[in-house]
């Protein structure tokens, strides 16, 4: 009898515990290993596939005996592990390399520095919308492979970030979308920018001409590098403004889609989502939905009534006439910019965490001209001290999220916004970007 064909799965979070279930499903050989805890329901789980784990190491014997190697994208490229598989020529691959082997579904993927989860879930909504059977995955809703394994979809809405697509190989998106590229998670790329934007271009590898290609027109990283590719796919790019050959663009405050399968005009001020990053966001979904032939009247209704995405630019409340606004998700410096430049009071800025190799030069106008002060939320916050010293009235800092909250407070007038949009990662001082935000939150509303 052939042996099973062994699938090792390093992390057992929700891509990694997804993979698993589909490589058990696949009747392959699997063990789950995991570096840290893995959290109850995820071993409930693979327990309940009769999945074989470990957490809290990796025992070699175990992995390096594997055929192949699914690896969750928070393990870096120079992880113990991870270098002892290249030594000895183990595939190592993503779970969504691995869950497209087993599905015809045709894939929308969403990339970029910044809007991608908006722009994911605002796809998803129309499609939905539209009455399609359609997944959402990636690093938002369920495993993709779990999806795969367990559903029975026609269409999945992807977001992908620079880490996932880094171990993608034979995968392919039907529709990829490239939002923009700015300086991010340049700790994992040496440091180099252009690392970062091969990794991002990678969502348009394997695509044919019955592929499209959206992206924005207006971003100088991408038509640098566009101009070194020969694409196979169409091209369907999107604009702030009629630019020779772009299929969505605004004119007059009227948003257009022109594309060969569809043409909708709307009111940009019909949209749901305010602000110019939104505005791209939402031309970028539109432009999908376009291409997979959904009908405008739904298009239209759907990017009219979709509700904004928790911890960006969220509206917490408004305290004796000072604005509160969660922007935890703003975790570059770009985010921040476009938070930024969609105020229209003056800001007191919680800023800080773990820094991404950031350059603020690029907010530094803005927060000269709508900042009246800065509140540093972070362990070491030398280099927001040394970049800022002088450039606004007055800086402080907090060491807790309640301390940030009650020093912005009282920094505030009436009229004023207090605005969360750190700029960097959150793990100095939180889990993750969300417990930040839900910090924030919970500390607003017990003023």
């Amino acid at each position: 009898m052939e042996k099973k064909k062994r699938i090792v799965v390093l992390g057992a979070g929700e891509s990694g515990a997804g993979a698993a279930v589909l490589a058990q499903v696949k009747g392959f050989d699997v063990f789950v290993s995991d570096m840290s805890s893995i959290k109850d329901s995820y071993k409930q789980q693979l327990d309940h596939y009769s999945i074989a784990w470990e957490e809290g190491h990796h025992t070699p014997e175990l992995i390096l005996n594997a055929d192949e190697v699914v690896k969750s994208p928070g393990i870096p490229e120079n992880a113990p592990m991870i270098v002892a598989l290249r030594e000895r020529n183990i595939p190592v691959i993503s779970e969504i390399e691995f869950a497209g082997r087993y599905t015809h579904a045709r894939m929308v993927c969403i990339t970029g520095s910044n809007g991608k989860t908006t722009t994911t879930l605002l796809t998803y909504h129309i499609l939905k919308s539209a009455g399609l059977k359609v997944g959402l995955a990636g690093n938002v809703g369920k495993s993709l492979a779990l999806q795969v394994a367990t559903c029975d979809y026609d269409y999945y809405v992807i977001e992908l970030s620079s880490f996932q697509l880094d171990n993608m190989y034979d995968f392919k998106a039907n529709i990829a979308v490239l939002l923009n590229i700015t300086p991010d998670h340049l700790d994992r790329y040496d440091y180099k920018m252009e690392n970062y934007v091969n990794a991002k271009f990678r969502i348009i590898r394997n695509q044919t001409e019955d592929d499209a290609f959206i992206y924005w027109n207006d971003d100088p990283v991408i038509n640098e590098k566009l101009s070194t590719l020969t694409l196979q796919s169409q091209r369907y790019p999107f604009a702030e403004t009629h630019e020779p050959g772009t299929q969505a663009y605004t004119d007059h405050g009227e948003l257009t889609f022109d594309t060969p399968e569809e043409k909708l005009t709307m009111k940009a001020d019909e949209l749901s989502l305010h602000g110019r990053h939104n505005l791209y966001n939402s031309m970028a979904a539109g432009l999908s939905a376009c291409l997979l032939n959904v009908k405008k009247e739904t298009i239209r209704k759907a990017l009219s009534d979709f509700e904004s995405v928790e911890h960006r630019l969220e509206r917490v409340a408004s305290v004796r006439g000072v604005q509160f606004i969660n922007d935890s998700k703003a975790t570059n410096v770009n985010s921040c910019w476009y938070a930024l430049e969609s105020m229209k009071t003056p800001v007191v800025l919680i800023l800080g965490g773990k820094d991404k190799g950031n350059d603020y030069t690029e907010i530094e106008q803005l927060v000269r001209d709508k900042v009246k002060a800065l509140v540093f939320l972070g362990v070491d916050n030398s280099k927001l001290h040394a970049f800022f010293e002088g450039k606004v009235p007055y800086i402080t800092e907090a060491r807790s999220m309640k301390e940030a909250v009650d020093k912005s407070y009282a920094l505030a007038s009436p009229g004023d916004t207090v605005l969360l949009s750190p700029c960097c990662a959150s793990f100095d001082l939180f889990k993750s970007y969300e417990d930040r935000g839900d910090q924030f939150k919970a500390c607003v509303r017990a003023l």
